[in-house]
């Protein structure tokens, strides 16, 4: 070991990880749970010096288990612990990721560890319990990794606004706007994603790519306000006219999208929050605002 070179002994940590996940190895015992601790911490220390090695040899092994066939519960359950295992390395190695990673690795590596949070992301919660702890797990890695790579997760959002807005509703895959809801957004980001939202919003014709983006768009403020809760009190004692001027176009482009639909209350929770982002005084808000607050106070009223 002493005589192999520094990106040789990451390799062969590396593999030594891979080789005792419950997958490969079998159910755990209390030895082995031990040795897997012991290789995540070495690797989460010698991702530090060698980050992008680390990176990507954790997300091969996620891409390698992805294909694993479930066959019987106890592969099932050792795939599942097996994953948990590699994301919960992966969050812990993102969360220490050194300052200086060039983007050209960082694009290489977000481009391959993207897709596979993604289908982490997609697991039905129905299948197994275990599937509810990959999600969520798989959420905060993607908030980590979003944390100091927004761009890359970013320009994936974008992209498929656009590819969204010149498919039919059946080739629809709303998958990646998912993303949304779980990357790590301050107010600049937040801004920055209301407004590539709303500069595409008329080019989305399908209602399901409408609806998913409120619900996915009232998280992600949810999201900032817990993160960054001194932004959202700032903003309640300095307005930021950009966020305002994005959150009333946002509110109108919704507003009009479902003016005449059954479904308007579905957009009802984003357009709170929208208004929630906009203190102003009630007396200088415009006509649409207080036709839908009139609207939130019946439903209230005949569900009451």
């Amino acid at each position: 070991m002493a005589s192999q070179k520094p990106g040789e002994w990451v390799q062969s940590l590396i593999a030594r990880f891979d080789a005792q996940l419950p997958v490969k190895k079998g159910q755990h015992t209390t030895q082995s749970i031990q040795n897997v601790e012991q290789n995540k911490e070495c690797l989460i220390n010698v991702s530090n010096y060698k980050f992008s090695l680390v990176i990507n040899g954790l997300t091969k092994i996620l891409q390698s288990i992805s294909n694993t066939r479930l066959n019987g519960p106890e592969v099932e359950r050792n795939f599942f612990e097996s994953q948990l295992i590699i994301l919960d390395t992966l969050e812990q190695v993102l969360n220490s990721q050194p300052k200086d990673t060039s983007r050209l690795d960082e694009a290489m590596y977000v481009k391959l560890l993207l897709p596979e949070i993604c289908k982490c992301l997609n697991w039905s919660t129905e299948t197994t319990p275990l599937a509810l702890q990959l999600k969520t797990l798989a959420s905060k890695v993607l908030y980590a990794l979003s944390q100091n790579n927004f761009t890359a997760v970013f320009h994936r959002i974008s992209a498929r606004l656009t590819t969204l807005s010149t498919c039919s509703e059946d080739q629809s895959d709303l998958s990646d706007l998912d993303l949304i809801q779980h990357i790590n957004v301050d107010m600049i980001r937040l801004i920055k994603l209301l407004n590539e939202i709303s500069s595409k919003f008329k080019t989305l014709k399908q209602k399901s790519v409408i609806y998913t983006l409120a619900h996915n768009l009232e998280k992600a403020i949810w999201n900032w306000m817990d993160n960054y809760p001194h932004e959202f009190n700032n903003l309640h004692q300095k307005p930021d006219s950009e966020l305002q001027d994005y959150c009333d176009k946002m509110f109108e482009l919704f507003n009009s999208f479902t003016e005449n639909s059954k479904k308007k209350a579905t957009v009802w929770p984003l357009q709170m929050m929208l208004l929630v982002l906009c203190p102003v005084n009630i007396s200088y808000m415009i006509d649409y605002k207080l036709i839908f607050l009139q609207e939130i106070s019946k439903s209230q009223k005949f569900s009451a």
